[in-house]
């Protein structure tokens, strides 16, 4: 049984944030292409020519695949901004489904490279977003016949080689994972599915840049990370709860055995992920 076979997400509502590009933007496309409605909510409204794609080209895209798509600008740190775009995404598809948290700040640097500007925003962005739109979800999760939650995190870890080179980020990205654990703790037993994904491999996407010494063709692109989640968010709900993903492991339990096709540059070798041992 190929990939198609396994996922179907028809008439289903997917609340995606960051989805304007990168993996946020596979994600939707991936969904639009499994027959979901798919809010496509981030920031990016306006087109930048040093970060290619808005919110319209990605409904775009979610159509082309075969979707049907909202777009939505949306801070999600701004609490009346999330309310605002839920509550468009309900008005034009009647509900919501699925909630995959995917927009995240970066800052790879140490205490003394770290502008408090810039951690303030990392924990507003990752944890506090993720913990507000799940929030302002809820009331509309809960009237869905199989509620998700998914988020891009890694699985939660205390070790200090994570957190001595960048606290900041891992703060923030472990808060994310953190709050995944505490969803799935409360959510769960009410017939919820709260879990994460997180890429074996670095992802070619903008987010490079932030990354010292990352190289694009040892990297794979968004799709696999995307085929993962689509895979994960057509399961019985009970069956992710509280689990934190790897996307390689997720695709080999599919029967995917072969990741070739998914690699910048299959000829190179690729590059582990932060948090991945």
């Amino acid at each position: 049984m190929d990939l198609d076979q396994r996922i179907d997400l028809r008439g289903r509502t997917l609340f995606i944030t960051g989805a304007s590009r990168g993996i946020g933007l596979a994600i939707a496309v991936r969904a639009g292409r499994a027959g979901a409605n798919v809010v496509i909510a981030a920031k990016s409204a306006m087109p930048n020519p040093k970060l290619p794609g808005t919110i319209h080209s990605a409904a775009e895209a979610v159509e082309r695949a075969g979707g049907r798509a909202l777009a939505v600008q949306c801070d999600i740190r701004d609490e009346e901004q999330v309310r605002a775009a839920v509550a468009a995404g309900v008005d034009r598809f009647g509900g919501i489904d699925i909630l995959v948290n995917n927009a995240s700040a970066i800052w790879l640097h140490g205490i003394e490279e770290t502008p408090m500007k810039r951690f303030d925003l990392m924990q507003q962005v990752n944890a506090r977003g993720s913990f507000l739109c799940a929030q302002v979800c809820l009331p509309h999760l809960r009237k869905a016949a199989h509620p998700q939650i998914l988020t891009l995190a890694p699985p939660p870890s205390l070790d200090p080689r994570w957190w001595g080179p960048h606290t900041a980020y891992t703060l923030a990205k472990m808060g994310m994972s953190f709050v995944t654990l505490g969803l799935a703790a409360e959510l769960g037993p009410k017939g919820f599915g709260v879990c994460a994904l997180w890429p074996r491999t670095v992802i070619a996407t903008d987010a490079l840049r932030m990354i010292p010494g990352a190289e694009p063709g040892r990297c794979r692109k968004p799709e696999i990370v995307a085929d993962a989640a689509a895979l994960l968010l057509s399961r019985p709900a009970a069956q992710n709860n509280g689990r934190f993903f790897l996307d390689e492991d997720v695709l080999r339990e599919a029967g995917i055995e072969r990741f070739d096709g998914y690699a910048v540059d299959p000829s190179r070798p690729l590059a582990k992920d932060l948090f991945v041992d």
